[in-house]
């Protein structure tokens, strides 16, 4: 969902957007276990260390786990705490995804193989398709083959986008816990000021379907003093992942026409003054959500993580004073997907004690399931957490989704339909560095400093110059 982070000002920001973008856990900049974290650079530090399960008899099953945060490793304690008698122990390696690190390591680590070689790897929206479908896919086992199947995603409602995102060929490599298809997360006392009411029903047909739609809202909101978003990447995401093709067909630089679109939107926004014209994950976007902004700001797009790991510690004094609802298109925004090494399916053991982990993280859809307490903010006994949204609508339907900033909504009402209506059909494993490109022309472009012409004909030479893409 990225790489954003290459957008941040200094490093308060930077540890606010890392751990909401990495599914909002926390994070490591080095190779950490369960238990300790390690100031070693190096991705084998922490190789001598692990989380040990309550005593069972037999050798124990050991499972290399690499991730990009902490989030994944300390799952594996939940794990142990809930499943005693698993004999397995888990050697963790974290490094954080900052300045690109976590990529090279994982791709030299998944080559060299052997007994040291990753067992289950973390791979994030903005790069997982790499690992899915492409150059790195051959390192992934089919989830079949652990004995995961496709009737069990099917019986626990994966969200669909999750398992496009996650397959090739049609056999499924990885799976995500968290489900980020996003909303349209709105001012209580906006809508009621504009609309004449805060019902997410009423707020979703005034906002949309479509984007039409949606600046006849702007239109109205200006009207009485209000922006309707903070900043022109407020749309992006909604954009980029509803777009019916992704950046690159065929082998080349394809400009999607929704894509496309963005370069107008933008400027519209700008031109028309229905922004603050801020940049998201900076602190004039960031005083957008207590109101503290050039103008109140009527609403942000984002998934649960927005809400409940940004917003959260943001909103200041509109706490309570939000809504979600539908917004004008589906989309999904960030996730992490987990992998297992196919060299895992090699030995019984391990295959049974990878696959066994990966279905109580992804498939599970009991009370005692991960994505049972990740849902309901339950994972330390006796201490309300924070919800999120999660993959398996079974689970969502049958959690506890009011959230005090919303106002006590329950924000699944909004998140399993969003979920639902987000497409994985249009990445490409180059979407991370496109985006950066994509954005910096059209911030141009919007801002008046560069043509339309210009602005797509710099965005093409640079994407062939950095990537070796031509255009179509």
């Amino acid at each position: 969902m990225k790489r954003m982070k290459r957008a941040l000002m200094g490093i308060s920001t930077l540890l606010v957007m890392t751990t909401a973008l990495a599914a909002c856990g926390g994070n490591s900049n080095s190779n950490s276990n369960s238990n300790s974290n390690s100031t070693s650079p190096s991705p084998t530090a922490s190789e001598t260390a692990s989380t040990e399960p309550a005593k069972s008899d037999g050798k124990k099953v050991t499972i290399n786990l690499w991730s990009f945060t902490d989030e994944i490793p300390n799952m594996t304690k939940k794990y142990i705490e809930t499943h005693p008698d698993a004999n397995v122990e888990f050697k963790t390696t974290v490094i954080a995804t900052t300045d690109g690190a976590y990529q090279p390591a994982l791709d030299q680590a998944l080559a060299g193989g052997g007994k040291d070689a990753p067992d289950i790897y973390a791979a994030e929206a903005a790069f997982v398709l790499k690992y899915t479908q492409g150059d790195a896919s051959t390192y992934a086992a089919n989830y079949a083959d652990l004995g995961l199947t496709d009737q069990m995603v099917k019986d626990a409602e994966i969200a669909q986008y999750s398992v496009d995102i996650g397959s090739k060929d049609g056999q499924l490599k990885g799976l995500a816990y968290q489900a980020t298809g996003g909303g349209f997360i709105y001012r209580r006392s906006i809508a009621k000021d504009v609309f004449g009411t805060d019902d997410p029903a009423a707020i979703k047909n005034e906002v949309g379907p479509g984007w039409d739609k949606y600046f006849a809202a702007a239109d109205k909101l200006k009207a009485k003093g209000y922006a309707i978003v903070s900043g022109d990447g407020d749309i992006w995401h909604p954009i980029e992942n509803s777009s019916d093709k992704g950046w690159v067909v065929d082998g080349k630089l394809h400009i999607d026409p929704k894509r496309e679109q963005f370069l107008d939107f933008s400027k519209k926004l700008t031109d028309n003054g229905y922004s603050n014209g801020t940049q998201d994950w900076q602190e004039a976007w960031y005083a957008d959500m207590s109101g503290a902004g050039a103008k109140p700001v009527f609403g942000f797009f984002g998934p649960a993580w927005l809400i409940n790991y940004v917003m959260k510690d943001q909103v200041k004094d509109t706490n309570g004073d939000w809504a979600v609802t539908e917004p004008p298109t589906g989309f999904f925004w960030g996730g992490t997907w987990l992998l297992a090494n196919k060299d895992v399916t090699k030995d019984d053991a391990k295959k049974k004690a990878v696959a066994d982990f990966i279905n109580w993280v992804t498939l599970d859809t009991s009370e005692t399931g991960l994505q049972y307490y990740w849902a309901n903010g339950t994972m330390k006994e006796g201490e309300q957490g924070t919800k999120d949204s999660v993959a398996s609508s079974v689970v969502m339907s049958k959690s506890n989704g009011e959230v005090a900033l919303l106002g006590g909504q329950n924000m699944f009402d909004a998140f399993v339909p969003a979920n639902a209506n987000a497409t994985g059909k249009n990445l490409t494993q180059y979407d991370e560095s496109i985006n950066l490109i994509w954005r910096d022309q059209v911030r141009a472009y919007a801002s008046g400093s560069k043509s339309r012409e210009a602005a797509l004909k710099d965005f093409k030479q640079t994407v062939k110059d950095q990537l070796g893409l031509e255009s179509e």
